[in-house]
């Protein structure tokens, strides 16, 4: 009796293979049972996902008696993509496997100068390398996302604005010169929120604070970076935060948001190191403990006006964001202060979940949702 084969539907294979990379393991008739499909559209769709080594079933499923089932097991390592951050004094490379997972990464100290051409093959050398100890193939190579410190063209191919590195108008070409893969240029905030959402079912919308050695931010949309029409949304870096006497930041403005929550206002005052600070301010360091207070006060007002513009869940990230977690309690209390609809900011004030190199990790991320929609 000759079969009817079951065309393969790309919306079902894209829940079968999200059903099996949430249970990492299960058998055919359990994702007949779970998803409610019928056993030829399971079967077809279940031969794509293996033909595109997506899927395992070399494993069999225990069982007390009888003949075990097929396992069929989510291959996390079957594609990989590569994430670039390019901060100001180093480049971090990093590997992401589909879990969402670092599998490798370098990270290098090295003054940022696109115009240095030693500086665009290191930054070369340091994606091949990851590539080839993260044991991946060019073929299965997803693509190199860079993370930049400026606002990028929605195509990722420009950088339409940066003050702190002085590059607007750099290129992707020119940046990924010596990068022979499918890459694309982030605006590092946006990717860097991106990372702190992705795969998390309980945040769908959130507004991202980069606290870093200069402050950003993004705003997220059901799991989605909303970027506007000139891909400007959620920098709160230049929010007015002193409305007089305060400093100049680097747009040119006074009293910028920037000037005085940017990471380096702490880590000056321990030559350059923010882990150095927080030891001395743990340490019960006077002068630290006043500066600490006084960012907490001033992160606090730029927390509440973000809250009441967005009304939706703030993730605190970037350098600071990674030392953030211990100290929740009293920015908490800080912020309720300023609240008049007497919410409790424990409900929707969150630590960064990466502590390290969310940027890197976000380009990366980007290509990997970018290749899940296609399966």
């Amino acid at each position: 009796m000759k079969t009817e084969k079951v065309p393969v539907n790309l919306r079902k294979s894209r829940r079968i293979y999200d059903y099996i990379k949430a249970l990492d393991s299960v058998s055919k008739q359990d994702i007949v049972i779970g998803l409610k499909l019928s056993l030829p559209t399971v079967t077809q769709n279940l031969q794509y996902l293996t033909e595109l080594a997506l899927v395992d079933k070399s494993q069999k499923i225990q069982s007390t008696g009888g003949r075990s089932a097929t396992a069929y097991t989510f291959i996390k390592n079957a594609r990989i993509a590569i994430g670039v951050f390019l901060d100001a004094s180093h480049i971090t490379v990093v590997g992401v496997d589909l879990s969402g997972a670092v599998v490798e990464m370098e990270k290098q100290n090295v003054n940022f100068d696109l115009s240095d051409d030693k500086y665009l093959r290191q930054l070369g050398d340091l994606v091949e390398v990851v590539r080839k100890r993260s044991g991946v193939d060019a073929e299965n190579l997803l693509g190199v996302g860079i993370a930049v410190k400026g606002f990028v063209s929605k195509d990722g191919e420009e950088v339409t604005y940066d003050l702190t590195h002085n590059f607007t108008g750099a290129t992707r070409k020119q940046i990924a010169k010596y990068i022979p893969y499918k890459n694309r240029l982030f605006h590092d905030s946006e990717v860097g929120g991106f990372a702190e959402v992705w795969g998390d079912e309980n945040i769908l919308d959130a507004f991202y604070i980069n606290l870093s050695n200069n402050i950003g931010g993004a705003v997220i949309i059901n799991n989605e970076i909303y970027s506007c029409d000139s891909c400007k949304s959620g920098e709160v870096g230049h929010m007015v935060a002193v409305t007089k006497g305060g400093k100049q930041c680097y747009c040119g403005k006074y009293g910028c948001f920037d000037t005085v929550c940017r990471a380096t206002n702490l880590s000056d005052y321990t030559g350059g190191s923010l882990e150095r600070f927080f030891i001395l301010l743990e340490g019960g360091d006077k002068k630290a403990y006043e500066m600490w207070n006084a960012y907490l006060e001033d992160l606090s007002l730029a927390i509440h006006n973000v809250r009441m513009l967005f009304n939706l869940p703030i993730i605190i990230g970037g350098y600071v964001g990674a030392f953030i977690g211990a100290y929740m309690d009293k920015l908490c209390a800080l912020v309720d202060e300023r609240n008049p609809f007497g919410e409790r900011s424990k409900d929707y004030l969150l630590p960064c979940k990466h502590k390290a190199d969310a940027s890197a990790m976000g380009s990366a991320i980007s290509y990997i949702d970018w290749f899940f929609d296609t399966i």
